[in-house]
């Protein structure tokens, strides 16, 4: 029993573990080390293991893409879920997404994603692809030119965060692009929290005076 467990579940594992290595290589080291070689050799397998699993480097890498885009949609979805406006909602939650990413860290997936599609025209045509089919899912809500610019400026902070570039008050302009993706009248969450306070100090500076 325990025998037929472990070879049904082995390709499972190794393919995970190729997948795992792969992205570690291009992370560390770039998407040029990710070869058949190097990655059967830090998985611990023969180049004929690999190719069981993946018919060529390209399709290891690939697939490597796939699952970070999928990582990231389900992230969106669950930013999306806990967003009590629609309008702007797929914005706010890809403005969200990016800010608290860090592609320039240390073994980031995020480094990976950044860097395959900078060098990578097939990899470029997936993110184009994934992005749009997102963008015409909340065409609805987020069509709106603004928030089109939006999206653009974090792409900005994203292509800043993986090669340095220092932005100064990150929180500031968090909150400034944020406010710009509600329709107007609407109250943003991190305004009324600005607005009860600002009113909790001129109230308390009231009492001060009328008790002077």
């Amino acid at each position: 029993m325990g025998n037929a467990y472990t070879r049904i579940k082995q390709p499972e594992l190794v393919r995970r573990a190729l997948l795992d290595h792969a992205a570690k290589l291009a992370v560390e080291q770039g998407l040029a080390a990710v070869t058949v070689q190097a990655v059967s050799d830090a998985a611990g397998v023969t180049k004929g293991g690999f190719t069981h699993h993946f018919p060529s480097k390209q399709a290891l890498i690939d697939t490597v893409f796939h699952e970070l885009l999928e990582r990231l949609g389900h992230d969106l979805d669950r930013r999306m879920e806990a967003d009590a406006e629609h309008y702007g909602a797929f914005t706010r939650a890809y403005l969200e997404a990016v800010f608290d990413m860090d592609p320039s860290a240390k073994g980031s997936p995020w480094a990976a994603l950044s860097i395959s599609m900078l060098t990578d025209p097939k990899l470029r045509v997936s993110w184009t692809q994934w992005f749009q089919e997102r963008l015409e899912r909340h065409e609805a809500t987020d069509s709106d030119v603004q928030l089109t610019a939006i999206r653009l400026a974090a792409d900005g902070l994203w292509l800043a965060d993986l090669t340095g570039v220092a932005l100064g008050e990150r929180i500031e302009l968090r909150n400034h692009l944020l406010q710009h993706t509600y329709e107007q009248g609407v109250e943003r969450p991190h305004e009324a929290a600005n607005s009860r306070t600002g009113r909790s100090k001129k109230n308390g500076k009231n009492v001060r005076m009328a008790t002077s």
